[in-house]
């Protein structure tokens, strides 16, 4: 590829990520019920030290994925330097770790795993020997036609070496027969149905996708004469990089040595389908994505949720920390008093004790605890960002009667979750959702509450929405890109079967 150093060696890819530990037999217990995070992606271009970068970046996109962690470099002479671990950023790098990592262009990945579960192989970034060098993919999304893909290559002779949707793309490069790196990409890239936003590297050149609907955020900053890309802007500010703008959806950009070029864009949809969910959950609250402050959205939707859903109460409380930003909207327009009436215990996340048949309330209290002060004899509104199965909302709410609340009102700053996602988010089977299976009425009995209140679609898009579109699929069940796996019988219309 003209213009890329070291893109035609032969040198080997260098990993220096240590044997995978053996797995336990010990269950893993989450602590919520909330819908997991989807993934995160960063790629440095034309800075010293892009490991140490590409660190911090993922650092503070470390709420997107905290199943796993992976950062690839390309040094001077080409040659790409890897490491990748199960955990989270802090505990898959360290000093030492990082000074095995040389180079000015980097890829980063932090993981949950939306497709092809969680193997230790299937921790991001993607590698591959390429006949024009070495190649790194990171992917936040989920491709809705990768079982089709995926049986078309193999009986084509390819062989995978993870379960991962996101190696598709690797193969489709590599097959593609037009003859520079840029065409390439784009060839495997026109074969791709579904949710992806990529940060690609080919030696020391950088490639950033968007897909044609936006379905996943991706945005460009500048530092020092080079480039950084990234889930959000959270990820530039930590670096103290400029932002520069969000990708358009279906835009190709290709990043090389200061310069910054945009390919041929991807064909577009209709109309753009930017996630929702984003704005009601995953993105952190201090980000910007599509053009708007997160934290002001979600005071949007606690607002609207206070119009429709009046009550009399005497303060407003947070299930902390993803639903502050509501609670304050929803005190805002209601008048009532926020308090801290919930504490969240930040340093839990996860739990190999295996207390579920003996107390199954042990989840939210080890997460959670109750202000006392706050709670006795009070009638609180209880303000959360989406209900999923709602078991922990119903441990919440027995806390704080036992905290001494007199009523609780329950307040979801979002509409009832009915159907699965497809397109990047682990959201249970259509039949464990709770909004699925249950009319409010019996929801509201199930979790025991005195009252309880939905945002409504129509109000939700209407808080944030400024003529945009969203996608709302998990509210509505309309999905604005085909699922090919679920209409040829590859997968489940119920949810992916492989979150």
């Amino acid at each position: 590829m003209a213009g890329t150093r070291g893109t035609r060696r032969t040198l080997p890819l260098v990993d220096a990520s240590p044997a995978p530990e053996a797995p336990t037999d010990m269950a893993v217990h989450r602590l919520d019920d909330h819908p997991r995070e989807e993934c995160g992606v960063v790629g440095v271009s034309g800075l010293a030290n892009a490991a140490e970068l590409a660190y911090l970046a993922l650092y503070s996109l470390q709420h997107r994925g905290q199943e796993a962690a992976g950062i690839v470099t390309v040094d001077d002479a080409g040659v790409s330097h890897v490491h990748r671990g199960v955990g989270l950023v802090s505990d898959v790098f360290d000093g030492a770790r990082l000074s095995r990592l040389p180079g000015s262009t980097a890829v980063g990945h932090v993981r949950y795993s939306t497709a092809g579960g969680s193997n230790v192989e299937n921790v991001q970034p993607i590698t591959a020997r390429y006949s024009r060098g070495d190649m790194s993919l990171a992917h936040n999304g989920n491709l809705t036609n990768h079982l089709d893909l995926r049986s078309r290559l193999v009986d084509e002779g390819a062989i995978f070496r993870t379960t991962s949707d996101s190696e598709i793309l690797v193969h489709l490069i590599a097959k593609s027969r037009h003859e520079t790196v840029e065409a390439q990409v784009d060839d495997a890239l026109t074969h791709l149905e579904g949710a992806y936003s990529l940060v690609l590297s080919v030696g020391d050149t950088l490639f950033a996708v968007r897909d044609p609907r936006g379905f996943r955020p991706l945005v460009l900053g500048r530092k020092d004469g080079g480039h950084i890309v990234a889930s959000e802007t959270c990820a530039l500010d930590i670096l103290g990089a400029e932002y520069v703008r969000d990708l358009d959806p279906g835009e190709v950009l290709q990043l090389q040595g200061g310069r910054v070029r945009r390919l041929r864009s991807l064909p577009p949809a209709k109309e753009p389908a930017p996630c929702i969910f984003e704005l009601v959950y995953f993105a952190r609250p201090d980000s910007h994505i599509w053009g708007q402050s997160v934290d002001r959205a979600r005071r949007a939707f606690g607002r609207q949720l206070a119009r429709e859903h009046p009550v009399e109460a005497d303060a407003v409380i947070a299930v902390p920390d993803s639903a502050n930003s509501a609670a304050l909207g929803f005190s805002e327009e209601s008048h009532i008093p926020f308090e801290l009436g919930l504490l969240r215990n930040h340093y839990v996340g996860r739990t190999f004790i295996q207390p579920m048949q003996k107390d199954r309330d042990f989840g939210a209290r080890m997460k959670y605890n109750p202000v006392r002060e706050v709670l006795a004899g009070k009638r609180v509104v209880v303000v959360d960002d989406s209900l999923v199965r709602g078991t922990t909302s119903r441990s919440l709410v027995r806390m704080l009667r036992q905290a001494g609340a007199k009523e609780v009102h329950f307040r979801i700053a979002s509409p009832p979750v009915r159907f699965p996602c497809f397109y990047g988010i682990d959201m249970p089977t259509k039949g464990e959702l709770m909004g699925s299976r249950l009319e409010i009425p019996e929801i509201s009995a199930k979790l025991e509450v005195d009252s309880l209140g939905y945002l409504s679609l129509e109000g939700m898009v209407e808080a944030v929405a400024d003529g945009k579109p969203y996608c709302t699929a998990c509210f509505s069940g309309e999905y604005p890109a085909p699922l090919i796996d679920v209409e040829r019988g590859l997968s489940s219309p119920e949810g992916p079967v492989s979150c």
